[in-house]
């Protein structure tokens, strides 16, 4: 199997139960250390409901990263710009980020937007971009990186990184449960896709920073 990520072959590591019923398999790149499944056939079954029943910190994730993020934006790129939290879920950190006086816009074609209405992305200009608690989910994760930056250069986004080389079945990180994540990077992913699109890269724990300014 092709990797998606630099498209070397990847090896299979391991086979899994899926949403308590459908055997998957795992396979890793030893170029670049992503992990994925196979053909993620199982997806509409998983988005029943786009924000799974496992996700009980969604709430406490998003005050995390308002807090964290809204310092980083202020110093680095300035409060008075304009902002998009893609994949914005619910638009709770669109919200937040608004009633701390960064405009950040919301946009999510599988969510339906609740909390940032009035703030719906419409090709504005766009100084960065976030993305939580997305990545893990894109099952074509080049080419959505490669829409992101055609808005923006600079892309701060979570997820949780692999911490040994092929990580046991026992990483909740695989949300085989819910069956929503397919995508797993390593550093050495994330160097890779910084370097293929003349990037920096910088990480803060589970938060990472594509950006083309030092």
């Amino acid at each position: 199997m092709k990797c998606k990520i630099c498209k070397n072959e990847s090896k299979k590591i391991f086979t899994q139960k899926v949403l308590s019923k459908y055997d998957v398999d795992y396979y890793k790149c030893d170029n670049c250390g992503f992990i994925q499944t196979q053909k993620p056939f199982w997806l509409k079954e998983a988005y029943k409901e786009p924000i799974n029943l496992e996700d009980t910190g969604i709430i406490e994730r998003n005050l995390y990263f308002t807090e964290l993020v809204s310092p980083i934006i202020k110093t680095v790129f300035g409060k008075n710009n304009t902002y998009l939290d893609y994949s914005g879920g619910y638009g709770i950190f669109s919200r937040l980020m608004i009633n701390k006086g960064i405009r950040v816009l919301w946009t999510d074609p599988h969510t339906k937007n609740i909390f940032a209405k009035g703030f719906e992305y419409k090709n504005e200009k766009i100084e960065a971009i976030t993305c939580f608690e997305c990545f893990e989910h894109f099952d074509e994760p080049i080419k959505e990186i490669e829409k992101m930056l055609k808005i923006s250069k600079n892309i701060m986004f979570s997820t949780t990184l692999q911490t040994e080389d092929i990580p046991k079945k026992n990483w909740d990180y695989y949300g085989f449960e819910h069956g929503q994540h397919i995508a797993f990077y390593s550093k050495k992913t994330l160097k890779f896709i910084a370097n293929k699109h003349k990037l920096n890269l910088y990480s803060i724990k589970n938060l990472h920073f594509l950006t083309e300014k030092k």
